[in-house]
This record gives structure tokens, sequence and C-alpha cells, in this order.
């Protein structure tokens, strides 16, 4: 839809003799008021709300409101976002891409054209979340990786292959090519999108949502993006706004360069830790300063990604000329690059050294000469440990576990000369888009190795090694500068091109290595050069898991353990015997620099040339041609969806919910780890017996992540986390409930497939912040097939607030002062919900009636959570994607 443009600002570019259009941000301002010190991040907002003035989603006030935040710096006024596309990784993707080909039978079945439903903006998904270690320290272990990749996923990359053929708008990059986020920095991102509307060019800043929180590895580039839920990612791909809040902006400001020695790492790890202690959830962080002049893109690109890590929802870089070297040694078209150039400066968006800093909610400042060598953990990745102080840090987790005593005890490995002690490394891995964008550090690593190899070193033996780079690109270049026959020696061979390590996809270890750990419950270390590093993330049997930086992470390999500090104790010995430092095998900046500048253009373009074919793999993979899928019934991964199955009747109107049962009655910070399925399925749960009945093996289960396209196995994981209480058992752990009436203890699947066949709907009641956490579209997905109708909370997050409403689930909250234990809830009443109808209005207020198992009634006032116009359209459609649909045949 046109922009009504009311305050007249659309004007146009000349550059290298073509015109583009644009919304002048210069020219807004004549009647928005001065915006020269807004922050970047938020000019980009301001320039999306001018774009997409509609008078309904958008409107003058939301200008004005937007203009007007260097008065207010508040955050409380709500906007519709359209970024301009949507990137997602395989295991977040797989849900989507079902639900589009779900819709497309529906509209199929109405007697419409299924090629109506594609993606309006547009989508690239990355294959980059299911390659494991399973094999390393060997030349075949990349080949090895991906056979048991493609054998592991071949009805998921079908699927996938047959999408990419099926859809308009939407481009898979196949597996064993990059992580997404690389893939997106290197190759993706425009800076300055583009689009042909009417014949005309209209230019504006390339923005996105994707389905994976480290989204924010791109603010680097200066392209605003951030990580949402599956949900509200469909949803933006299919033309519909992102409602968000204007956020508060902290501003970071950089001052200085860093010391010889110094990575973007130890910086990205303190920048995390003071971030954290600021508290910035929720908020936009923009960094800024003269310290940026000495910042390369890559180590902003790092800092970007860790926004997850220090909480906030992007960590901002504005365009400069660094982002226009880095585009040109990408190998980005030169008329893209002059165009950059020319728009951001023509809309004020630029920054140089003689920029006015801009204004924020808050500041910070970092003196980057203070910065030191630094490692993260051993649970948290804003937990920073100076590198000196690794060992007595280590100590100390030893002492606090009740493990001193045997602190330096050796204890066997069957079949092995070698022990295994408390603090030993069993994980050195090189992995995740954190580090793998950076090529200085990536080089680091390499001449680490080269000189470690030179005087003799070799990792310990009991260490499983790997790389998994970000790209293939940073396979050429390790090779231009001979250093990869040197990390190889150490054994850090290529293993996969994709997220390993950092997100779980370890491998196993050894079996003598696991064996050890558990018969003598050892407190053993992983070293990764990852952003996350949980306990039990890495690997289960490994409690300790430190983020270090890739030559950190070959050094800690050399030496074995973290029961070390490496700037005063030797790493071992050379081929003489003498004793060999970190410092002796630790490269100079101008080292590093010099094999950097190998680095050219060529390699990019030859590497993205054909990015989207994929390798004889994926291409041999059999594909079934047609606009609608032929779903495989006794497929474990892959199955039709029921949302859309009543699509082709008209929408029902608003209905109250009569004599629902409570499904669970929950407490406070019920999060969406808690609702939605993760982490591995149980042999015993309603999910494995399931898998079982279709002929598939415990062994060959894999996860709730792998199967997010078969909901008959998500539904039957939501509320099933082992650490959920339900009330109704008396604080019990486990995803159980109590049937009604009669009390029969249950899991919560089975009870509300019973309570579905009898007619029975369905309520959850919980406490406080229902829903925090990660925006899992699982957790509304689940509720929803569950037969859930309506969530009674005391608060929502927000984010599960508005997926629950995007799947036609109420959420209505608790006032009044009551809550489930003023009105005595127990989980044997029943409660009918009343006051819906037609000319349901945002924020309504509706009325719970309660009738107890002993026949005594009382009502209550809830507050009705549809907080917007849009919001009470897409419920009165039975979900977003049921409104975008209805509206594709004409229902709506």
């Amino acid at each position: 839809m046109p922009s009504l443009d009311s305050l007249n600002c659309r004007r146009t570019l000349e550059v290298n003799g073509k015109t583009y259009h644009y919304f002048s941000l210069p020219e807004a301002a004549h009647q928005l008021g001065d915006i020269s010190r807004l922050p970047a991040s938020l000019k980009v907002l301001l320039e999306n709300l001018l774009r997409h003035e509609d008078g309904v989603t958008v409107q003058p006030g939301d200008l004005d409101a937007l203009a007007g935040w260097l008065k207010t710096r508040s955050a409380d006024q709500e906007i519709q976002y359209r970024p301009a596309r949507v990137l997602m990784q395989d295991f977040t993707g797989v849900p989507a891409v079902v639900d589009l080909t779900a819709m497309r039978d529906a509209v199929s079945k109405a007697g419409a054209d299924p090629q109506q439903i594609n993606p309006l903006s547009p989508v690239d998904l990355v294959i980059d979340h299911s390659v494991m270690v399973d094999r390393f320290g060997n030349a075949d272990a990349y080949e090895q990786n991906v056979e048991i990749e493609m054998q592991r996923n071949g009805e998921r990359y079908e699927f996938l292959r047959w999408g990419q053929q099926a859809f308009d708008n939407f481009q898979v990059v196949p597996p064993g090519t990059g992580i997404c986020h690389q893939v997106n920095l290197e190759y993706l991102a425009q800076v300055a999108w583009t689009r042909d509307e009417d014949g005309e060019t209209v230019v504006y800043p390339d923005t996105l949502v994707g389905t994976d929180s480290h989204t924010t590895m791109v603010n680097g580039l200066g392209v605003l993006g951030w990580g949402v839920g599956g949900i509200e990612a469909e949803a933006a791909m299919l033309g519909q706004p992102v409602s968000m809040l204007i956020p508060e902006v902290v501003g970071f400001r950089l001052t200085g360069e860093l010391k010889e020695g110094v990575t973007a790492t130890d910086l990205v790890l303190t920048v995390t830790q003071m971030l954290r202690k600021q508290g910035v959830v929720g908020k936009f962080v923009e960094f800024y300063g003269p310290g940026l002049d000495t910042l390369p893109l890559a180590d902003r690109a790092t800092i970007g990604n860790m926004a997850p890590e220090y909480g906030a929802t992007c960590g901002f870089f504005p365009v400069d000329g660094i982002t226009l070297d880095y585009l040109r040694l990408t190998g980005r078209d030169e008329d893209r690059i002059a165009l950059v150039e020319a728009y951001y400066k023509a809309q004020g968006l630029w920054r140089d050294s003689n920029s006015p800093d801009p204004e924020f909610t808050h500041t910070l400042e970092l003196e980057l000469g203070s910065v030191v060598p630094s490692l993260a953990g051993p649970k948290r990745p804003q937990d920073r440990v100076a590198l000196t102080d690794i060992g007595s840090n280590f100590d100390l987790l030893l002492e606090t576990s009740g493990k001193k005593a045997e602190a330096d005890r050796d204890f066997p490995v069957s079949g092995e000369a070698h022990g295994l002690k408390h603090g030993d490394v069993v994980i050195a891995a090189i992995t995740s888009c954190t580090n793998t964008s950076n090529p200085n550090v990536l080089m680091a690593a390499g001449l680490v190795a080269k000189k470690a190899v030179e005087r003799g070193l070799i990792r310990k033996p009991w260490v499983k090694t790997s790389l998994a780079p970000g790209s293939k690109v940073v396979t050429d270049y390790l090779l231009k500068a001979g250093l990869n026959n040197y990390l190889d020696e150490l054994g850090f061979n290529l293993v996969g091109y994709g997220c390993t390590t950092c997100i779980g996809n370890s491998g196993p270890l050894p079996d003598p290595i696991g064996q050890s750990i558990t018969d003598n419950d050892l407190i053993v270390s992983s070293v990764l050069s990852g952003n996350r590093n949980f306990e039990g993330r890495v690997h289960p049997l490994v409690k300790a898991n430190w983020l270090a930086s890739p030559p950190l992470v070959v050094a800690f390999a050399l030496a074995g353990t973290t029961r070390i500090d490496l700037s005063r104790e030797p790493l071992g010995e050379d081929n003489q015997g003498n004793p060999v430092y970190l410092k002796d095998i630790w490269p100079t900046s101008q080292e590093v620099n010099a094999e950097v500048a190998k680095i050219d253009g060529d390699m990019f373009r030859r590497r993205y040339a054909d990015v989207f074919s994929g390798d004889e793999h994926w291409q041999a993979i059999p594909v079934t041609p047609g606009n609608t899928y032929e779903w495989n019934s006794n497929s474990s991964y892959v199955q039709n969806p029921p949302y859309f199955d009543a699509i082709g009747e008209p929408a029902p109107e608003p209905q109250d919910v009569l004599d629902a049962r409570i499904l669970a009655l929950f407490g406070d910070s019920i999060t969406t780890d808690h609702i939605s399925p993760a982490g591995n399925i149980k042999a015993s749960s309603p999910a494995g017996e399931y898998l079982q009945s279709l002929g598939v093996q415990p062994d060959d289960f894999n996860s709730y992540g792998s199967r997010r396209g078969n909901h008959e196995v998500m539904m039957r994981g939501t509320f099933a986390n082992i650490r959920i209480r339900n009330e109704m058992l008396g604080g019990e752990e486990g995803g159980n409930t109590l049937y009604q009436p009669g009390g029969e203890k249950m899991p919560i699947y089975d009870a509300a497939m019973k309570y579905q066949a009898e007619g029975v709907p369905l309520v959850v009641i919980a406490g406080k912040e229902y829903g925090t956490g990660s925006s899992r579209d699982w957790a509304a997905k689940g509720t929803n097939l569950l037969g859930v109708k309506a969530v009674i909370a005391e608060s929502f997050e927000r984010i599960h607030r508005s997926n629950l409403i995007g799947m036609g689930v109420l959420a209505l909250q608790f006032i009044n002062g009551q809550d489930r234990q003023s009105l005595g809830l127990t989980g044997q009443e029943k409660l009918s919900i009343r006051g819906l109808s037609a000319n349901i209005k945002p924020r309504q207020k509706l009325t719970v009636d309660i009738e107890r198992a002993d026949g005594s009634r009382e009502s209550f006032e809830v507050l009705c959570r549809i907080d917007t116009l849009n919001e009470v359209q897409y419920f009165k459609a039975g979900g977003i994607l049921h409104y975008v649909l209805r509206q594709m045949i004409g229902q709506a």
C-alpha cells in the first residue's frame, strides 16, 4: 500500500545515472522538529513509519511520538513496524514453511489458487542448525559428518527442497554453506534495500527480523534486525506489521583502541559484562564515539551478535566508511556501495568523526585500551574472567562443589595411558557465528597453531577438537595463508559449516572419556568460541563451559586444562624439552594483519556466486514438483497441521467459553521453556510413545527442535517439561494434571485429548510473568492444539501474549487485586468466560463465572489482553495466519 505521505517528504536521489525514490528524514523534520540528535537506530524506525503511513496501522501520531522521543525518552507507545525481509534457520524455519504449505492446501480446498500463498517480504532460510560433530580430528571428518547429517535429516531436507522450488520470494541456503548470521553479513544484507513499485525504484534501510536470537549480528553492518518468534516471523513475511514499543536506547561510547594481543572476543565479553550490569533487557543499545574509527566491521559484528547475551533487543552500529570497506571486501556490487553512501548521507544516517553524538536514555563508556584477554564462564556469557584468573576461578568452583580434596587426583580412562582430572578440557571448539565471521581471530588461531607445531607442541589426547567455520570463505583464506595444515595437525580439522558446539551439536565424547566423567562425577571443561555456555547446553557431561577467542581455544587444547594461568605457566614442552609459554606462540597484530590483508573480494564472489544450488548431496534429494505438497502420513518429521481445516467456512463469531475445565494451575514465572517442547525426547513421554508407534527407535528420536515440523510430536511435548509444577498436584514436578471430574492423574496431553473428545473447552490459570523467556512459537501453537481457549494470568510477557492472540487463544489478566489464590481455585472448578461478541474491543473487561465442585458459584472480572485493533481482527479470524488466509480467499 502506498504511503499517505502526510508530511510530503517523498524525494528522489540520483546515483550513478539511476533515479531512486525515498522518504526523506530531513524533509520530515521540517514538520516533526529537529531529529538530528535522534539515535540512528530510531531514525531507521522513523523512516519505516514514514514509508508505511496508511492512516490505520501507522498514523501521524506515531510519527510525532517517535520524533518526540528526544523529549520523552519513553517506551510506552506501541508502533507497527514492517521489516524489509525475514531470516530463518532450519530449526525455526521448518515449522514456518509447514504453515505456509498448510495454507496452500487450505486455499486449494477452498477452490482458490494455492499460488496466492507466497511470502510478501523476502525470506531467506539458511540450513545451519543440523550438522553435528560426530566425527572429528581427521581429514575425512567433514565428509563423514555431511553424510550423517543428510541421512539423519533426509525427511526435513526433502521438504525444504520442495519449498525452495514451490514458493516465490523464498530462498533456501543448503546445508554445508555456513551459519545464517554470517551468510547474512557476508552476502544477504544490502544495507540499502531497493524495491520496484509501480515502475519506480524505492530505496530504504535494509531491516529484518529473524527466527534466531543472534540475528542481531547484522547490526554491526548498520542493518537493524533482531530475533522474534516463529509466529511473528510468519506474520511479517505475509505482510503483517510487527507490534513493538518505541524502545529506550542506551548509548555505549567507545574510545581509544585495543592493545596488542587483545582480541574482539575479549572486547565483546567485556561489553557483555558491562551491559548486563547496566540492565538493557528490551532496550536498543547503540555504539558511538571515536573508538568506532579503530573497530573493524568484523569486531562490530561480534559485538552485535552477543546482544541476546547482554540482554538487549539489538546492539546497533551506524553506517560509516568502515561499513563501505567491508561491503567492498566481501564483493558487493559497486553500484550498491555507491547507493549506500549516497542514501545514508542524504538521510542524515551517516556517521563520521564530525557527527554530533546522539542523545540516549542512558550512556556507558569503555576505553578500548583497558580491555584484557578474557574468557567467560563457567555457566553464563556475562561472567567474564580475566585469563590470568581462570585457574583460581576453577579452583573456587571445585571448592564450592565439594571437590577440592580430589582436585589433583588423576582418574583412570579405560584403555588409555592418560587419566582425567577435574578441570581438564574435553572439548575445544572453534565454532559459532560469534567469532568465525571475524578473520582477525581466525587468522590468529591459525598463527598460534603454526607456531605451536613449529615448537613441537601437540594437543592433549583427551581433548575433542573441531573447526566449524561460519562460511566457506574461511576455509579459502586459511588455505591461502597456509594455516589450515597447522590447525589440522593439532586436530582442528574442518567438521562442518554450521552451528555445532555452541547449540549443543558437539556430538558424543569418546566412550572412555564419557565413562570416566560419569563414573567419577568429574567437573570437566569445554572451551569454545561461541556465545552461549549454559550448563548442559554444550554437552550433558560437561559442567564448566568457557567462551573464548579462537586462538585461546587452540591454546587450551594444547594445555588440556583450565586449572592453569597461561600468563605464567607453560602450555607444554618443545622438542628439546624446554617449556613453551603462551607468549611464545601468540602472534603480533602485525603478523595477523599481514594474513588478513590476503583476503579479497573474489573469495566472497566465488563462494556466493551459486549459493542456493547446494552440493551433490543436496541436489540428489528427490523432489516431487507441484504447487502443493504431497504429505507423507508416515513422516515423523513433517506433518500437515490442522490449523486451517475449516478455513473454507466463514469465520465463526466469537462465542462465550462455557463450562471450561482447568487444564493446569501454575504459579509465577512460567516460561516458554516450561511450555514449549525442547531438548531430548523421553521414551516414556507421550511424544516418545508416539514416535515408537511409528517404528522410530529411541536412539533415532533426535530432539524436539529437529521435529518442530510435526505437530503430533510438538503438541505431545507442550507443558511436558520435567521441571514444570502444576499446583493441582501439590507442587509436584512434571507435565501431569488431574483429569476432572474424578481427579485421575495423567500427562497433560492425555487429559487434553480426553477433554477434546468430550467437547470440553480448557483454560490455563497462572501467576505473574506468564510466558517469559525466548519467544517460542510452539508455546502458543501447542497451547492452541491442546484445546486451550484462554490463559488467565496475573501478567504476561509481551511477545508470548501477542503469540497467544495470534493463535486464537485469549490472554486474560486478573484485576482488582485478585488471583488464583484469593479466588481459591483448586483445578476442580468449571469456568465460563462471558462478554465475548462480534463487537469485542481492545482491552475490554470480561466476566468469568466459577462453578465449584460443591455447586456453589461466584464471578470475577478480567481484563482481556487483546490490546490493539489489529489483534481484534486476528482473534475474530481465528488467529493471525487465519486472518491473512481469509483475506486471500475473500472472506475477511
